[in-house]
């Protein structure tokens, strides 16, 4: 099976935003480096785990950093992002000024790999 390609996954994962009520961030370069980095970490590691956190190589540990991430709904909700800023609500992608930063939720003992 050839590997799926970033603008392949870029496809995907719009179908897969827009049906949970969300987006992608329209900030394309943002947006395909964070696809990119999702690519890279499947090829290192075998799963797609979040480029923007320390991934240990065991997919169970990082099972819950697995892009989409399970934090990801409660940051779109709570601070219009997730914590890489690759999916995100309308309302952030339309008002730029308004965008904060996300704090990690993820438990500490897993933050460091």
């Amino acid at each position: 099976m050839a590997p799926v390609t970033p603008e392949k996954l870029f496809e995907i994962l719009t179908k897969y935003a827009h049906s949970k009520g969300q987006e992608l961030n329209n900030d394309l370069e943002h947006t395909m480096s964070i696809i990119r980095g999702i690519l890279e970490n499947e090829k290192r590691n075998g799963y797609r785990g979040c480029p923007c956190r320390l991934n240990s190589g065991d997919r169970e540990r990082d099972r819950d950093i697995i892009c989409p991430c399970v934090y990801k709904d409660k940051d779109v909700e709570e601070y219009g992002s997730c914590y890489c800023g690759l999916y995100v609500s309308h309302e952030w992608n339309q008002n730029p000024d308004k965008r904060v930063t996300v704090p990690e939720r993820r438990p500490f003992d897993k933050l460091f790999g």
